[in-house]
């Protein structure tokens, strides 16, 4: 048995790092960088609800811990999806 190379993610998605400004996200072999001005639900999560991330149907990504779901063009195309959130 053969394990596959080092340094290769194994998961379809990976929060890679989280800094004051917002959070890196590895998914397949393209990384993102979300930032806390875009993308608020992550700014007061705890690393560990972060960190739950599921990939479902490829492109989309839940995170169940804190209710929220983006897909890969909201990831690549923000600008195209004008944030419409209310603290609740």
């Amino acid at each position: 048995m053969k394990s596959s190379k080092t340094g290769r993610s194994t998961s379809a998605a990976e929060v890679t790092n989280i800094t004051i400004h917002g959070i890196w996200l590895l998914l397949e072999d393209r990384e993102y960088f979300l930032p806390f001005r875009d993308f608020p639900w992550f700014r007061n999560a705890t690393i560990a609800q972060i960190q739950n991330i599921q990939v479902m149907h490829g492109a989309h990504l839940h995170w169940p811990d804190l209710d929220v779901d983006l897909s890969r063009d909201m990831l690549e195309n923000s600008e195209s999806y004008p944030l419409v959130w209310k603290e609740g």
